[in-house]
């Protein structure tokens, strides 16, 4: 249940106090919020082309210029990138250039990093890792090809074409087999479904090898979205569709050091060079030097930045999930979530900074993918409280804290940022 109002924001647990949130948003001088964007800020939809974005909140985000950063999954570039859904926006891509209209910050999960006015680079990152990158996409399409040759009645020849062309997104520093189609040409055939994860799942793993063979052994992993968090090796864990739902969806072939929580040290990074013309972590730093705990990274961020000058951050994202199973007679929380992890990292740096980081979690379950849990809500004596949230209700120790939440979706969302971007220009 929602705590109590008369508590500081980042105190609060479900918060529905949304005119708060605006306030603090239009009024906090030092501000850095970092925001993810699939669900966020833009509907979910099955196929990453049909992505649409609102004009009106990209223009919002410029009120916040210098405090407003993305971090993302996916990719600035190419014909699914945000870049290429700003510009259909506007349907004006000079105009988009122009006007500075593109959204800064890091994609591809951190080393991809681009400015307002849409200059891209990706810090870290060598020409051999880059080529080797550009030809995973057709392994995709070779791979899902060959596996429904050997199921033929399975989908009609026609829907077949246009799902291998819908699932392999050939992003450039991302390439990633995305199976939201297939998942719902597959509704018929559920342990079908099932096994194309298997053998999207192998083919990422003959992939990592194929890397080691050409000396680029420590150069990648795989992110599964969403995933049931890491294993004691480290490695993500893939949901595996029981019938019941889609589960991991997305299949990414990213960079070693391309974790979202890195990227928040970069953008700090940043933030602190803009204010005072000093990086305190170099210039020349990137995600892919970051270290991969939590505890590694929260210490790298108490020694390095200065405490005076540290801003309040709020992060932004959707895709929080944990589920209790049972091992060996004992309940067991797998946590994960794309955004978990550096929406934790945001909450934690705000402890030893006394900054009053805030969390905020956008409910995306009201779009076309259905892998997502909705905020369940409840109405006492005229008043709405969150009775449950996005985690397994078993989960009771789970350290990450929503503090503030919009069940409305994107949508709800957009309204509140751009009631705040308008507030913070007054």
């Amino acid at each position: 249940m929602a705590s109590l109002t008369s508590l500081p924001l980042h105190q609060q647990t479900y918060s529905l106090d949304h005119q708060a949130w605006i306030e603090y948003l239009a009024t906090t001088a030092n501000l850095l919020i970092i925001q993810d964007l699939d669900g966020v800020c833009m509907g979910l939809v099955n196929d990453p082309l049909n992505r649409t974005i609102d004009p009106a909140y990209v223009e919002a985000t410029q009120a916040f210029d210098g405090h407003f950063y993305v971090l993302t999954n996916g990719e600035h570039t190419g014909q699914r990138g945000i870049n290429a859904i700003v510009e259909r926006a506007y349907g004006d891509s000079e105009r988009v250039k122009a006007e500075q209209r593109y959204l800064p910050g890091l994609a591809a999960g951190g080393v991809q990093w681009q400015s307002r006015a849409g200059d891209v680079s990706h810090p870290g990152v060598s020409e051999a890792e880059l080529a080797f990158l550009a030809a995973v996409p057709d392994a995709m399409r070779s791979r899902l090809q060959q596996f429904f040759n050997k199921h033929p009645d399975a989908i009609a020849p026609g829907d077949l074409q246009f799902g291998i062309e819908a699932s392999a997104l050939d992003n450039m520093a991302s390439p990633t087999a995305n199976l939201n189609t297939f998942h719902g040409l597959l509704q018929q055939h559920p342990p079908l479904y099932t096994a194309l994860q298997h053998e999207m799942h192998g083919l990422m793993e003959e992939l990592l090898a194929q890397a080691a063979e050409q000396g680029l052994a420590d150069s990648f992993f795989v992110h599964y979205a969403p995933n049931h968090g890491r294993g004691p090796d480290g490695k993500e864990i893939v949901w595996f569709s029981d019938g019941q739902g889609s589960g991991t969806t997305d299949f990414q072939f990213m960079l070693r050091g391309a974790i979202k929580e890195a990227g928040v040290l970069a953008l700090l990074n940043r933030y602190y060079a803009q204010k005072t013309g000093t990086f305190p972590l170099g210039k020349d730093f990137s995600v892919r030097q970051a270290p991969h705990s939590h505890q590694d990274l929260l210490a790298m961020v108490v020694n390095a930045f200065d405490p005076a000058l540290m801003p309040t951050i709020v992060g932004v994202g959707d895709t929080v999930t944990s589920t209790v199973v049972s091992q060996h007679g004992q309940p067991v929380a797998k946590r994960g979530g794309s955004d978990r992890n550096f929406l934790y990292l945001i909450q934690a740096i705000g402890q030893p900074f006394g900054t009053g980081n805030l969390v905020t979690y956008i409910d995306s379950s009201g779009g076309e993918l259905k892998n997502r849990k909705a905020l369940q809500l409840e109405t006492y004596a005229g008043t709405t409280v969150v009775t449950e949230g996005p985690g397994d209700p078993g989960d009771r120790d789970d350290p990450l804290t929503l503090n503030v939440v919009f069940p409305g979706g994107y949508q709800q969302y957009c309204q509140a940022f751009q009631a705040a971007a308008a507030a913070r220009r007054q």
